[in-house]
C-alpha cells in the first residue's frame, strides 16, 4: 500500500522507535544492570514491540514496556485470542474447535471474548481518530490508522481488520526474531564485537542513515532469521488451478504450505556450512580508495521466504529492520547480554507453531566500559534526547 512507502511515515516509525528505545527499553536495562536482576528478555522485547507496534498502527501508547511492567487489557486480549487459536492448530481431532464455537465454550468461548475487546478496542480508537482528522492540517507526524482514514474509499471494517493484522503480524514476529538473535549472538562474541565495531562507526547522523548502513548488523539478523525464522511455518490457498515449478498440480482450493524452518537449514539451498551462524554468506567484500567494506548481498524470497514472497510480500519489512536494528545498536553499545538458564539447560527450545523460545530467556545485563557509555551520551545527544538519556548516570 501507499501509506507504507512516505517518508513522513518512515520518519514517524523512525520517532516511535527510538523515543521507545531510549527511554523505556535502556532504562529497564539499566535498572537490571544495577540490581542484578535476571530478566526474561524475551518478554521485554514483546513489551518493547507492542508498544511500538501500537503507536504505529493507532498512534495508542499502551506503555506496556513501563517500569513495572503491567498487564494491559489490550495485550492480554492479543495474548488470550492467539492461544486459543493455538489451540485449534494443537488440537488432536481438528474438528472440535468447531463445536466448540457453535456450542460458545471453552477456548471458542475465550476466543469470542478477545476478539471482541479488541474490536471494541479498534472502533473506539477510530472514532477518536476521525474526531482528530478534522482538526489536523498535515499527516506528516501521524499514525498508519490516520493515514488510511485519510482514504475515503476505505470503509470502517476493512480498517480495523487491517490495522489489527498489522498488530498481529508486527507483536510477536520482531520480538521473537530478536529473541533468538541475542541468542545466537552471547555464542558467538566474535560476530558480536564486529557488530560493535560497525555501530561505533555508524553512530553519526541520523537514526535511518544508521541503521540502514549497517551491513554487517543486517546480515546477522538474516542469518539469525535463517535459523530461527520468526514464521517457521505458513500455508497459502489457490486462488485457482495451477502448476507448480517442479510439476505438482495444484487444484483450486488447495492449501499449499512452506516450512522456512525447514528451508532455512536445508544443505542444498545453503551448503555443508548450513548449520554455522555465518553473517558472511550475506555479504561480499568491496575495495574502494584502499579501503575495503561490506556489501549487502541478499537471497531471493523464495529460497529465505522470512518475509514471504511475491505480491505476499512483507509491506513491514523496511519497518521491521528498521525496529531491529534500533534496538540491537541501542542495546549492544551499552550492554551485555549473558543467557541466565538453570544449570543442565544447553541450550532452548524453538516453538515451531510460535516461532518463540519456549517458556523464557532468562538474562542478566551487564554494563560495559565506561567508553561505551560516553558514547551513548553522544549518541543521544544527537538524537535531542539527552536530557532522558542522562538522567541515568545521576
Amino acid at each position: 500500500m501507499q501509506e507504507f512507502n512516505t517518508k513522513s511515515l518512515r520518519k514517524f516509525v523512525e520517532t516511535v522507535v527510538h523515543t521507545e528505545v531510549s527511554q523505556r527499553l535502556i532504562p529497564t536495562l539499566t535498572s537490571a544492570a544495577e540490581h542484578g536482576t535476571v530478566l526474561d528478555f524475551q518478554d521485554i522485547l514483546q513489551r518493547f514491540t507492542f508498544d511500538n507496534i501500537c503507536n504505529i498502527a493507532f498512534g495508542f501508547d499502551p506503555a506496556y514496556l513501563s517500569p513495572s511492567l503491567p498487564q494491559t487489557k489490550l495485550d492480554l486480549a492479543f495474548e488470550n485470542g492467539i492461544k486459543c487459536t493455538t489451540e485449534r492448530g494443537n488440537a488432536l481431532f481438528p474438528g472440535v474447535w468447531k463445536i466448540k464455537k457453535l456450542l460458545n465454550i471453552g477456548s471458542e468461548k475465550r476466543l469470542k471474548i478477545a476478539i471482541s475487546e479488541i474490536r471494541g478496542f479498534a472502533v473506539t480508537i477510530i472514532k477518536e481518530k476521525k474526531q482528530e482528522l478534522r482538526e489536523k492540517e498535515s499527516l506528516d507526524s501521524v499514525d498508519l490508522l490516520s493515514r488510511l482514514l485519510n482514504s475515503d474509499h476505505l470503509d470502517e471494517n476493512f480498517v480495523i481488520d487491517f490495522v489489527i493484522s498489522f498488530i498481529l503480524a508486527g507483536r510477536d514476529t520482531s520480538s521473537a526474531a530478536l529473541t533468538w538473535f541475542f541468542w545466537v549472538l552471547s555464542k558467538n562474541p566474535e560476530i558480536e564485537s564486529e557488530i560493535l565495531k560497525e555501530i561505533k562507526e555508524k553512530s553519526e547522523g541520523p537514526v535511518y542513515d544508521e541503521v540502514k548502513d549497517m551491513v554487517y548488523t543486517h546480515a546477522s539478523l538474516c542469518e539469525s532469521m535463517r535459523l530461527y525464522p520468526p514464521v517457521a511455518l505458513d500455508a497459502k490457498e489457490a486462488v485457482n488451478d495451477d502448476v507448480l515449478p517442479d510439476g505438482t498440480v495444484v487444484k483450486k482450493g488447495m492449501k499449499v504450505s512452506y516450512f522456512p524452518y525447514a528451508m532455512g537449514r536445508l544443505e542444498k539451498l545453503w551448503g555443508s556450512d548450513w548449520a554455522e551462524f555465518k553473517p558472511e554468506r550475506w555479504l561480499q567484500k568491496e575495495e574502494e580508495n584502499s579501503k575495503s567494506s561490506w556489501r549487502f548481498v541478499g537471497r531471493d524470497s523464495y529460497t529465505y521466504p522470512v518475509f514471504q514472497a511475491g505480491p505476499r510480500i512483507c509491506l513491514g519489512k523496511e519497518m521491521a529492520f528498521l525496529q531491529m536494528k534500533s534496538v540491537v545498536a541501542g542495546v549492544l553499545r551499552r550492554f551485555k547480554v549473558v543467557p541466565a538458564f538453570e544449570q543442565g539447560v544447553q541450550e532452548p527450545e524453538y516453538d515451531s507453531f510460535l516461532s518463540k523460545m519456549k517458556g523464557r530467556f532468562p538474562v542478566k545485563i551487564e554494563e560495559k566500559e565506561r567508553d561505551h557509555l560516553i558514547l551513548g551520551i553522544e549518541y543521544c545527544e544527537s538524537r535531542s534526547t539527552a536530557p532522558d538519556y542522562l538522567s541515568l548516570f545521576a
